[in-house]
């Protein structure tokens, strides 16, 4: 294998790496760049509370999302109660609904002018609000509440799974100490799986600090609308790349303390296969306490602003139903289909690389491009931004030494930017699935075929793509619908005009209009539903 082997693909490797990592170095250039810029005016001024409101708004979502995952998740793996079968996977179903379209209903729902209120008001008699006292939804706790609704699962299936793979004799060694399931949860289950909890928590701080549709609907100050209406208010894309190092700080120090809470993680025994699952069975007012808090939690996050939504999208029916629906329809159908293509081809030749070579640095492009995925959107549109801005004045340039008319903004006035960009994000969940299935192939099969002398390129065009086509198609689905779902990138780097249907929902809902783009949002969540769907078909089989 070290024979045939050539170092051609080593470098391809390098290069598809060097095309990745590229904006994320330009936006660390730019950000150290000498110059005027608003950053030192806004530093002085409103950058501090924004930072502030960032910080409380993940550890708000944060704690908010272990307080609603961690009794579920323990009751459906640990404990046996009606409906538990149906919640193990039900609990995953907030995922296909993006928080921008939870805030949106809720406080549709919520508001002053919202049926709530006017219910309250008509039953009571009060006439303004001045007779009453009602939460604002459009506030830092207001959004918190909604993305820790939404953002709960990922705590939830990383919990659950901990929970289930914990050893069953050290359950039996609780009962025969005498230890209730309270006590056995608190003093053993839950100690062990902190590593789990802490790596899903850290998920949620990430994609808390990247939101930006709900801060920006309830108007709460972040770190990631500073980006965005730096750039897009006052065109400042070097105060917007030193925002946007303040967020990367952010993210990699997430990253450093997950690793802190995994760095002392040992595991001694492993629950056998052959063992059968022995969960405590919950009977009178203990059931009814687990079911109606897992359906509580299930109709919260998910089934009530999915009704909402479906009853706006029917009573809107005719105005919905355009020509520009299917044009928007059509554009992100175009972007995710060609996004989910290019993240399959890094995937497959990164992970060909990773396996066949043996030199150890080339495992290197396949890490290095896999960071993508931690990054926020806006971070990600600034640093696309700044060197395909500069790739295209070069092109003009090029063309006047020639006196002769440019084509303008070749890249960023194309989808070529919001391609890269979903590339460079979604590229970690194409390697991921293609490196799952990669690890079920014996790499006897490729010492047979070199042996028998096939070269690389036909080891992986006879061999492995067939036997990967399972991991093929889930990079492809799942690639598909994040990029279907994505929205501030697409807000930041769209060309003008151009419009998919998460950007057609978040401007009709900054019109006031949710009822008009309520059939785009049950598209997205709908579409959202593919992924969550073979998901649980995985975790059916690996269980």
């Amino acid at each position: 294998m070290i024979l045939t082997f050539s170092r051609g693909w080593s470098w391809a490797g390098f290069t598809v790496c060097g095309l990745m990592v590229a904006p994320l170095l330009a936006l660390v250039m730019q950000a150290f760049e000498p110059g005027e810029t608003r950053f030192g005016q806004m530093f002085a001024t409103v950058l501090p509370s924004y930072i502030a409101n960032t910080f409380w708004l993940m550890l708000g979502v944060s704690v908010g999302s272990l307080l609603l995952a961690v009794p579920a998740a323990w009751l459906v793996a640990r404990c046996e109660f009606r409906g538990r079968r149906l919640f193990q996977w039900a609990l995953l179903l907030p995922l296909a609904m993006p928080a921008y379209i939870v805030a949106y209903v809720y406080t549709d729902l919520l508001d002053y002018a919202g049926p709530v209120q006017r219910f309250l008001r008509a039953s009571f008699g009060w006439q303004s609000v001045s007779d009453y006292w009602f939460p604002d939804i459009r506030t830092l706790g207001g959004a918190t509440v909604i993305l820790s609704l939404v953002l709960f699962p990922y705590v939830y299936l990383l919990g659950r799974t901990a929970f289930l793979e914990q050893s069953l004799s050290l359950q039996h060694a609780a009962k025969v100490m005498g230890c209730s399931p309270w006590q056995s949860f608190w003093r053993l289950s839950l100690p062990m799986a902190r590593p789990a909890l802490a790596a899903g928590v850290a998920l949620v701080a990430m994609e808390t600090m990247a939101d930006l549709a709900t801060v920006n609907y309830f108007a709460v100050s972040t770190l990631t609308t500073a980006v965005y209406d730096t750039w897009r208010a006052y065109g400042d894309l070097a105060a917007a790349a030193k925002i946007s190092l303040l967020m990367l700080l952010g993210v990699f120090t997430l990253f450093a303390l997950e690793r802190m809470a995994r760095r002392k993680q040992q595991l001694f025994q492993k629950q056998l296969l052959l063992e059968a699952p022995e969960p405590y069975r919950l009977k009178g007012w203990r059931e009814w306490l687990a079911l109606g808090y897992c359906s509580l939690l299930l109709l919260l996050a998910f089934f009530l602003p999915f009704v909402i939504l479906g009853s706006y999208a029917l009573d809107y029916w005719q105005q919905s139903w355009n020509s520009d629906f299917w044009q928007y329809s059509l554009n992100s159908l175009t972007v995710a289909a060609i996004s989910s293509v290019l993240c399959l081809l890094l995937a497959i030749l990164l992970m060909f690389i990773r396996r066949l070579s043996p030199r150890k640095w080339d495992i290197l492009p396949s890490r290095l491009v896999s960071t993508g995925y931690a990054l926020p959107g806006t971070v990600l549109a600034i640093a696309v931004l700044i060197p395909l801005t500069w790739l295209d004045f070069r092109i003009d340039d090029l063309y006047a030494l020639f006196e002769r008319q440019g084509p303008g903004l070749l890249f960023t006035g194309s989808i070529a930017a919001l391609v890269l960009a979903f590339c460079i994000r979604f590229a970690a969940i194409a390697i991921g699935s293609i490196e799952s299935s990669y690890k079920r192939l014996s790499p006897s099969l490729d010492m047979a075929a070199i042996s028998l002398g096939k070269t690389p390129g036909k080891v992986l065009a006879l061999i492995h793509l067939p036997l990967l086509r399972s991991g093929i198609f889930a990079a492809l689905l799942l690639v598909f619908i994040e990029a279907m779902k994505e929205l501030p990138a697409a807000l930041l780097l769209s060309p003008v005009g151009f419009h998919n249907l998460a950007t057609q929902v978040f401007q009709y809902v900054s019109d006031e209009q949710l009822e008009q783009g309520a059939l785009a949002a049950i598209v997205i969540v709908l579409v959202g539903l593919v992924p969550l769907i073979y998901l649980n078909r995985s975790l059916e089989q690996n269980n």
